[in-house]
């Protein structure tokens, strides 16, 4: 048998090399987008989108749906990382037959660990939501790719980790077995809720929306606004609202007004009496907490109530235990809960106008539709999500059995939508 003539082995070369390059750069990428997108603030992503950033609004899009994110950056970074081995261990065998297996082990394993993990990831420290919308741009297309194989193997996963479960369970006996499965049929009912990849911002109340109480404003004043409120718990604030120094609950207030009325027996009426004595010291979580976890916390510290910050400490939202409990059971209502406008908006001619940020299952749960959320969690982030791009307003789309009509825009956020289903 002959050898291989020059040029072949330099066009082996060369084109094996590129091809290491680039699964190497791919590589680099997409573990240097995902660390950035751990630690990005969705609050400060979507304040530089409504300012006309739209890098952040794509941003925005993609951790939408994190686990989707980083079972597709985790497979994207392993196959790319295993190609290349397989690339330069098949090159290096063909020039060095005798040690080339041990020298592309060696110089690969330092490559990936250098340049495919260590430096894109200390690269994008700092500043996580410059980082993201730098690298943006040429991951999305990769994510786009590598997103549906990444999903049939989380599928996979998940099937194989249940059935394991569900083996264990069955190999059990007597009263054990029965208490296992129900421990496994509780675990694979909070797996089938995503409560453990789902995070309090997703179904906090925005902070414009927070009914709060001013510590300086006279008595009467606050007695008036806890009695007219439907709320419970108020917040208490003091100077700005972002300055939130506790929280008072209607029946706790109640009663210490009426004590101090009969002390002082109505004389100046509540002249010298301080909110700040019968309240409660505030609840802080950060915004990335999952429900899960809160709903496990607020179980153990028998609260129903808690104030979300970002990780600079600034006030996002508030979070109650009915709000996570609703997100299992629906919506609970009683005969004290006040209807209010929730942003969807039925019309005459079957369709319905909605706000952009009115979440998506809110959404089907008033019309009985079957709108996706594995992709976005509001209206706004579907259709940019589906889009691929932020929409002007006027413009239409049809997509899973529905057709969306875009009719505000301020920025870089969609602000309303007219949707119909399609027959």
């Amino acid at each position: 048998m002959q050898p291989p003539t020059e040029a072949p082995t330099l066009a082996l070369l060369l084109g094996t090399g590129a091809a290491i390059v680039v699964l190497l750069a791919a590589s680099a990428l997409l573990a240097a987008f995902g660390t950035a997108t751990s630690s990005v603030s969705r609050s400060r992503l979507a304040g530089l989108a409504e300012r006309g950033a739209p890098a952040a609004a794509a941003v925005l899009a993609l951790v939408e749906d994190r686990e989707r994110l980083v079972a597709t950056v985790l497979f994207g970074t392993t196959a790319a990382n295993v190609v290349a081995t397989a690339l330069a261990t098949g090159l290096l065998v063909r020039l060095l037959p005798a040690g080339g297996v041990a020298l592309a082990a060696v110089a690969m394993t330092i490559v990936i660990a250098l340049l495919a993990r260590q430096l894109p990831r200390a690269a994008v420290e700092g500043d996580a939501e410059a980082a993201a919308m730098r690298l943006v741009r040429p991951v999305r297309p990769l994510v786009a790719l590598l997103a549906p194989v990444a999903g049939v193997f989380r599928g996979v996963a998940r099937s194989t980790a249940r059935r394991a479960s569900d083996a264990e369970a069955g190999e059990a006996g007597g009263e054990p077995a029965e208490r296992a499965g129900e421990a496994n049929d509780r675990e694979a009912l909070l797996d089938a809720l995503d409560l453990d990849e789902r995070q309090v911002e997703e179904v906090m109340m925005h902070r414009r929306d927070i009914e709060m109480i001013d510590a300086d404003a006279p008595p009467d004043e606050i007695l008036a606004q806890a009695i007219a409120s439907p709320h419970t718990r108020l917040p208490i604030f003091r100077g700005e609202p972002e300055n939130i120094v506790g929280v008072v609950h209607a029946k706790d207030l109640s009663r210490a007004v009426h004590a101090f009325v009969r002390d002082t027996r109505g004389e100046g009426a509540l002249e010298g009496f301080d909110v700040m004595d019968v309240a409660m010291e505030p609840y802080f979580i950060p915004e990335t907490t999952t429900l899960e976890e809160q709903l496990r916390e607020f179980l153990r510290r028998r609260a129903h109530f808690a104030l979300v910050v970002d990780e600079y400490g600034a006030l996002q939202g508030l979070v109650t235990l009915e709000d996570i409990l609703e997100e299992i059971v629906g919506d609970i209502t009683d005969e004290h809960d006040v209807e209010t406008p929730d942003g969807i908006d039925p019309q005459p001619d079957g369709s319905v106008e909605v706000d952009g940020a009115v979440p998506i299952r809110d959404l089907n749960r008033a019309c009985d539709w079957d709108l996706p959320d594995e992709e976005a969690n509001t209206i706004a982030g579907l259709v940019i999500h589906e889009a691929q791009s932020i929409p002007s307003e006027g413009e239409v789309f049809s997509f899973r059995g529905f057709r969306f009509e875009v009719l505000g825009r301020e920025h870089h956020r969609l602000t309303r939508l007219r949707i119909r289903k399609l027959t």
